[in-house]
């Protein structure tokens, strides 16, 4: 479903993303873990075509981001850092204009506003200024975005950031439902929404991947867990040989 290949992006003498290679398939949850940094944001922004490589690609379903981009990211759907939104529009305005900018028809586009509302949760706030919404609530827009053409490949760039106790029960349980049918990576520093979502982990550390394994095959290399292992990986990696 996504297969990055050496992805290396530097800004001014520093490389953030350093020859980053890995492959996610259907069926998939991983979690993208790293220090804040560590060059997470920048490897999706790069596979979604945002921003491009200085070398490496990615793949979608054999399409390059590169050379075939807009087919490629028609198989993304992408939760950006921070949620980016038009403050002036509703929630249904927001995504009626996104259906509009894919390109689906009136009806296609009225069942998935509908479908995405529900899974995201915003029916109470669908009609209300985006301006005026939680953080919360704004992340759960941004999130009924991404989901709206039902692309095979997410994205998700800190999903549970705003998210109060109940919102992210709901979130792990939306995820796990999308992931029988999906490839779904998952950029995150908390730990624990690791452990309850993912199969597998990838660690960053300063642009580079440090590791590619199974959370608890993580926790089990410390007796103290994942957050001891993972913190233990890392400052091994820092310490003077």
């Amino acid at each position: 479903m996504l297969n990055v290949e050496s992805l290396t992006k530097s800004f001014g003498a520093g490389a953030a993303v350093d020859s980053v290679s890995f492959t996610l398939g259907q069926g998939e949850v991983v979690g993208f873990l790293g220090q804040n940094g560590a060059g997470k944001s920048t490897t999706m922004r790069m596979i979604c075509g945002v921003l491009d490589p200085d070398a490496g690609d990615a793949q979608l379903q054999g399409r390059s981001i590169l050379t075939d981009r807009l087919e490629a990211q028609r198989l993304i759907g992408y939760l950006p850092e921070g949620a980016p939104l038009y403050h002036d529009m509703t929630p249904v305005e927001f995504l009626h204009f996104l259906g509009a900018c894919h390109g689906l028809g009136r009806a296609t586009l009225r069942a998935a506003t509908d479908r995405v509302i529900a899974d995201a949760r915003i029916g109470d706030v669908a009609r209300r200024r985006i301006a005026g919404l939680s953080k919360g609530y704004r992340r759960r827009v941004a999130l009924a975005g991404a989901l709206l053409t039902d692309p095979p490949v997410l994205l998700l760039d800190e999903p549970m950031d705003g998210l109060d106790p109940v919102q992210k029960q709901a979130m792990r349980a939306l995820i796990a439902r999308m992931a029988g049918d999906k490839a779904i990576l998952i950029s995150t520093h908390t730990l624990d929404e690791v452990a309850t979502m993912c199969s597998r982990a990838i660690i960053l550390d300063h642009g580079r991947i440090v590791a590619d394994l199974a959370p608890e095959a993580l926790a089990r290399q410390h007796e103290l867990g994942l957050e001891a292992a993972f913190v233990e990986l890392v400052s091994a990696r820092r310490r003077p040989s």
